[in-house]
């Protein structure tokens, strides 16, 4: 079988460290699957979904909100500003971001900074929409 390694980091260390057949990420400019020996590749990455298939089989889902990926010699190593398993996400807890987003973007509070409610909006959005999807119950 044709595996390569890859790691998944966050700033709170290692969240994926094993053999895999594939993994689909959220590049910048679209999604797209590392393969064994894909070339190498340095990609930032978007707020989405990272599709690992496992060596010994299997799928892992994670919900990510952007990094970078780099894929030397057969490694694929992420580097995410944040990751987490499908199957963890606290669903209530990505709807109360969602909606507290949502008002500070309805907000006529000039210090509320926009850009940064928009992002929060973006991320439990994809936390919800991926628990949803992939059939995790709600915590």
């Amino acid at each position: 079988m044709n595996t390569f390694s890859a790691q998944i980091l966050t700033p709170e260390g290692s969240i994926f460290d094993d053999e895999v057949t594939g993994v689909q990420v959220p590049g910048e400019m679209g999604s797209f699957e590392v393969k064994t020996l894909h070339a190498n590749i340095i990609s930032s990455l978007e707020i989405g979904q990272i599709l690992v298939r496992k060596a010994a089989g299997g799928e892992q889902h994670f919900a990510v909100t952007g990094g970078f990926v780099e894929v030397v010699d057969n490694k694929l190593t992420l580097l995410a500003e944040a990751a987490e398993p499908v199957d963890e996400i606290d669903v209530e807890r990505a709807k109360e971001a969602k909606q507290r987003a949502v008002e500070r973007l309805e907000s006529d509070d000039k210090d509320i900074d926009k850009e940064r409610a928009r992002k929060a909006l973006k991320r439990a959005k994809n936390r919800i929409k991926l628990s949803v999807n992939l059939g995790v119950s709600t915590r």
